[in-house]
């Protein structure tokens, strides 16, 4: 897959097998200082919200941090793009193509098992819940495509709804000629150039 092996070994042993309290002072002040650089460049993406705010409910929510850096070490790319009426902020995965460290995937474990050979590594319903995440529904995708342009050259597994998904398909969506297509495919089904996004609230 895209991203590799190595790359997810990488995620499960800096991300998924630490708590909080362990990890490094170091690494939390490294992602901080990424995610304030991105959140300072793309302020369109949270009009409304200081960078101040978001690191004041990341230090007093380190539960949040796990995730956030799991979605980092995936090539997400995560940053703000909103917050509810609860006053939570919205992390979504914003890099330009579908994150590179969470391809080659199939949608869910059901799909995974179905497949008799040539089996991918893992499934993206999986993963995002290792992760902390969600996947983005298609309403939040097409919200995330106003922000910018995203998957231009690859595409993104999103939530699937359940009738759909009992028929044995999945819903994954991408960016072309200019406009946001949702499209179906088998759950099975898994290739190079297709991850998936996820969104967090803190």
């Amino acid at each position: 897959m895209p991203g590799g092996d190595n790359g997810r070994r990488s995620f499960a042993e800096n991300a998924l097998e630490q708590t909080p309290a362990s990890m490094k002072a170091t690494e939390r002040d490294q992602l901080l200082r990424a995610l304030k650089a991105r959140f300072e460049k793309n302020m369109h993406r949270h009009p409304g919200v200081a960078w101040s705010e978001v690191q004041a409910r990341l230090e007093s929510n380190p539960d949040g941090l796990r995730p956030v850096l799991a979605m980092e070490e995936t090539g997400g790319e995560p940053d703000v793009i909103g917050r509810n009426e609860a006053g939570q902020l919205t992390f979504c995965d914003c890099s330009a193509e579908s994150p590179a460290g969470r391809r080659s995937l199939c949608y869910d474990r059901e799909a995974l098992d179905s497949r008799k050979e040539n089996k991918p590594q893992g499934s993206a319903v999986e993963m995002a819940a290792e992760m902390g995440i969600e996947l983005l529904t298609e309403e939040q995708y097409r919200a995330l495509q106003t922000l910018g342009e995203f998957d231009a050259r690859t595409s993104s597994w999103i939530s699937t709804p359940s009738d759909v998904r009992s028929l044995g398909g999945a819903l994954f969506c991408d960016r072309r000629y200019g406009k946001v297509f949702v499209y179906h495919n088998g759950a099975q089904s898994y290739y190079a150039a297709r991850g998936f996004r996820g969104a967090l609230r803190v």
